[in-house]
C-alpha cells in the first residue's frame, strides 16, 4: 500500500515524463514505483493463498490450486474494477477490458478445477481416529458443551449442504459467466455501463465464492464439535 499511495504521489505531483530515460535506463520514478508496486501486489496474492494451501489437514485448501485461484482472482476482478472506473483513453479501457475478460476466463477454469478436485476428496478423518477409538460402531451424543464456544462458532457454517450447492451455482454465474458476457459486450461496443455492470456482478459473485471457499472446508474438528446433544 505504501508503494501505491507513493506511485499515486508520484503521478500527482506530476514527476512522471519529467526523467525519461537516460543511457537506455528508467529513471521515471512512476515507472518504477509501478513495476515495484506490481510485483509487490503478485506477492500478496501468493503469500495470502498460502496462508490456506499451507494447512494440510484441510485438504480442500491443500493444493496448488489455492494460490493460482486466489492471483487469478484478484487479477480479474482488480482489471474489471479498471476498466469500470478509467478515465483514460479508449484504446487503455480496451487494454484493461480485455485483460479482465481473458483473466476472468481464466480465474473460472482454475475455480472448476478446484471444485471437481475437492469433488473426489474422501475425509481421511473419522470418529474412530478423533478420540483414538477402533471400536466400528461409535455414536456421538453430545459436543461436550452447555453453550456454544468459538470451535462451534468459527469451524462450522451451520447450512445445508443443499444451500452450499446452491451458492457453488450463484458464484458460478456471478464471479464469471455474467462478467465475462458483460465485458465481452462492452468489448463488441456496448456503453461503458457494461463495464460497471461486470465490475458490480464480479463483486456479488466474489462474496459467495469466499463463502463458499471456507464453507466446503472439511474441518477435522467438527468431528468432535459439530454434532450438538
Amino acid at each position: 500500500m505504501a508503494v501505491v499511495i507513493a506511485y499515486a504521489a508520484a503521478h500527482f505531483l506530476n514527476w512522471n515524463g519529467a526523467y525519461g530515460s537516460v543511457e537506455g535506463r528508467i529513471t521515471d520514478p512512476t515507472i518504477l514505483l509501478g513495476l515495484v508496486g506490481t510485483v509487490l501486489a503478485l506477492a500478496l496474492y501468493v503469500c495470502t493463498g498460502m496462508i490456506y494451501a499451507c494447512l494440510p489437514f484441510l485438504r480442500e485448501w491443500a493444493t496448488s490450486l489455492t494460490v493460482i485461484n486466489f492471483t487469478l482472482l484478484g487479477l480479474s476482478s482488480g482489471f474489471s474494477l479498471a476498466a469500470a472506473a478509467t478515465l483514460a483513453p479508449a484504446p487503455v479501457l480496451r487494454f484493461f477490458a480485455i485483460c479482465a475478460l481473458t483473466l476472468t476466463v481464466a480465474a473460472f477454469a482454475g475455480r472448476v478445477a478446484s471444485l471437481q478436485r475437492n469433488a473426489r476428496l474422501r475425509p481421511k478423518s473419522t470418529l474412530q481416529t478423533a478420540i483414538g477409538i477402533k471400536h466400528p460402531r461409535i455414536v456421538q451424543k453430545s459436543m461436550g458443551f452447555s453453550a456454544d464456544s468459538f470451535n462451534t462458532r468459527e469451524f462450522f457454517h451451520g447450512r445445508t449442504m443443499d444451500f452450499v450447492r446452491s451458492i457453488k451455482w450463484v458464484f458460478l454465474l456471478g464471479a464469471f459467466v455474467l462478467p465475462a458476457l458483460l465485458l465481452a459486450a462492452g468489448l463488441a461496443g456496448a456503453p461503458k455501463s457494461a463495464f460497471a455492470l461486470a465490475f458490480a456482478a464480479q463483486y456479488v459473485g466474489l462474496l459467495a465464492e469466499r463463502w463458499h471457499f471456507f464453507a466446503q472446508a472439511n474441518h477435522p474438528q467438527n468431528l468432535y464439535y459439530q454434532a450438538v446433544a
